[in-house]
């Protein structure tokens, strides 16, 4: 295996670590709304993911930079041909952020009120948005012979796409409940077990219909490996949610985004961006890749850190690890921090 196929790899676990930790960070915005009933509980959800929702998104801006440096004609190509959307997915990331940390600035209802709103939007949009990118890479958009994107920005909502939009955000909202349930105690965990049911459900349908068109249009047999581990997974997930058994229905929650994303990487393997005007001017691991010694500089520098950052990361969610419920918020201070429950 040479160091781009190397670098191809790592940059997939890290797309399949920022779903995977973001995935439930985005399900518990959205569930601001449609499971919480009060300030009171809108603050447990926000809270359960307080202490860890920017450490999560660290995997976000790793997955970029790496892609800058290992491929830097697909990042050039990706970037220029989906700027809206990426845009737009930016743009939400830094509202979410500053949602975050200013609702707590006031106790005004209508000021908090405003900011939970925009943490509920900015949580659907781009829980949305990543899967129609991600679509789009794997089905193949307009690249021309200059390695350009020439399509348009409606070029890219296309059935396929929007169907892998649906997937993604359904998942999240899914992987999100299940995570709310295994963090709180009380009337909203059970409520969230509930919800998660209803989700999964939907999940399910969705999912299975466009993995098996992906399989279909691109797969190969590692891919079909990975749909049917995220399809027993997804299963697994719901079985341990109606049983009660929130730790194994997270893990296996987890397990069916880590499979549905290897499976698109799989099926995209060895193009990183297939060009639908002629095979030949698709960008792959080999013609989008930068130089030897540029990936092996890099490969030394993620071997020393990557273990420390997970170790940290790791800690971060040990120290988190506890339940909270309504009962730990104080009855007298409704603007409160989000570190503090």
């Amino acid at each position: 295996m040479q160091l781009h196929d190397v670098w191809f790899v790592l940059i997939a676990v890290l797309w399949i670590g920022y779903f995977f930790l973001e995935g439930f960070d985005f399900g518990i915005g959205i569930l601001t709304k449609p499971l919480a009933r009060g300030t009171a509980e809108r603050r447990v959800l926000i809270n359960t993911i307080g202490p860890v929702w920017d450490g999560n998104e660290v995997w976000l801006l790793t997955a970029g930079g790496a892609t800058f440096a290992a491929f830097p004609d697909w990042y050039a190509t990706l970037f220029s041909g989906f700027y809206i959307p990426l845009l737009i997915i930016l743009v939400c990331l830094i509202v979410r952020g500053v949602a975050f940390e200013y609702r707590a600035k006031r106790s005004d209802a209508r000021w908090q009120r405003n900011w939970e709103e925009a943490i509920f939007w900015t949580s659907l949009i781009p829980a949305f948005l990543w899967g129609v990118a991600f679509a789009d890479i794997v089905r193949g958009v307009d690249i021309d012979a200059h390695k350009n994107y020439v399509g348009t920005f409606w070029g890219l909502l296309n059935p396929y796409a929007l169907l892998g939009g649906l997937v993604t955000l359904s998942l999240f909202t899914f992987h999100g409940a299940v995570f709310a349930a295994l963090k709180t105690v009380g009337e909203i965990r059970d409520r969230a077990r509930t919800m998660a049911l209803r989700v999964g459900a939907v999940t399910a349908v969705l999912a299975l219909v466009f993995l098996v068109w992906t399989q279909g249009h691109s797969g190969n047999g590692r891919s079909l490996v990975a749909l049917v581990v995220a399809v027993l997974a997804l299963a697994g997930a719901l079985a341990a949610n109606q049983l009660g058994r929130e730790g194994w229905a997270f893990i296996l929650s987890g397990a069916t985004i880590v499979a549905a994303v290897a499976m698109l990487f799989l099926a995209l393997f060895p193009n990183v961006m297939p060009s639908t005007l002629n095979d030949g001017w698709s960008l792959t691991v080999g013609n989008a890749a930068s130089s030897p010694y540029t990936l092996k500089l890099m490969t030394i520098v993620a071997a020393v850190f990557t273990p420390l950052v997970l170790l940290y990361q790791g800690w971060t969610y040990w120290v988190f690890r506890k339940r909270i419920g309504v009962q730990h918020i104080p009855g007298h201070d409704p603007a409160g921090a989000l570190d503090q429950a």
